[in-house]
């Protein structure tokens, strides 16, 4: 199988770049990072590496032709590059909105619309997408109002997308992690409920991901918690709040 796996140098891509390889997959590993995909094809003869920043509309094109030359077709995408930024009220950085849209948003449009062409050259069994969107979209958070917006906003258009491509064959699943120990969530400044292995989170994605799911969440605890948000919307509002004697927990991502 034939697959591309986007924010490969680090983190959950990463590894679910290397297990794929390690299943057989054909992956194409890509990030701004080269010397990180240097190391990756180091690590198996499985991986070919496409170095692209991701924000970069105007490449497109040339993207697509890059993918080609080593893939003629695609029968797997995961979109998991990605970034989180919080707002720091009273004097948040509003640019910060805007840089969240245009990484985790459109930057994975970007890669889609890259990958497309390759996926309808799929000649197996349907060419599928998957995108990594995260559990932070279940429930407000103080401070994570661009992260989750961005994330949002890419929830509902692969869930809109996934009617779309239902003539053309093509599957779409969002995967909606929570807390994963990864380079990006170690900056956060506080409690991770549920923190899971890098390694163990790549496991549970792949094997999910086999019966091609619309969506996946997890793990279930934190999904069940955040149902809070919706059963008891003010209490779950005191408790996440800034300042909070019973505030636990202040943000999340993937």
């Amino acid at each position: 199988m034939n697959t591309w796996v986007t924010g490969a140098t680090s983190g959950l891509g990463k590894s679910l770049a290397l297990a794929l390889a390690a299943q057989g997959h054909n992956v194409i590993a890509s990030a701004r990072n080269r010397i990180g995909l240097k190391g990756l094809e180091a690590i198996s003869g499985n991986i070919a590496t496409v170095d692209y920043d991701i924000c970069d509309e105007s490449n497109i094109d040339s993207l697509t032709e890059r993918l080609s030359a080593i893939s003629p077709r695609l029968d797997l995408i995961i979109l998991n590059a990605g970034s989180c930024e919080y707002l720091d009220f009273p004097e948040p950085d509003w640019s910060a909105t805007r840089r969240m849209m245009e990484v985790n948003f459109f930057g994975t449009l970007n890669c889609l619309r890259a990958a497309l062409p390759l996926l309808r050259e799929s000649s197996g069994q349907r060419p599928h997408i998957v995108t990594i969107a995260s559990q932070v979209t279940a429930a407000p958070f103080p401070r994570a109002e661009a992260y989750g917006a961005s994330k949002a906003a890419l929830q509902y258009f692969f869930d809109s997308l996934r009617i779309d491509l239902a003539t053309a064959n093509i599957d779409v699943t969002v995967v909606n992690p929570g807390f994963v120990d990864t380079p990006l969530t170690r900056k956060n400044d506080f409690d991770m409920p549920f923190l899971m292995d890098v390694n163990e989170a790549s496991k549970r994605i792949l094997k999910k991901i086999e019966a091609r799911p619309r969506n996946y969440s997890f793990p279930t605890r934190l999904s069940v918690l955040l149902s809070l948000s919706k059963i008891m919307p003010a209490f779950w509002q005191k408790m996440v709040s800034p300042g909070s004697a019973d505030q636990p927990r202040r943000g999340i991502e993937k």
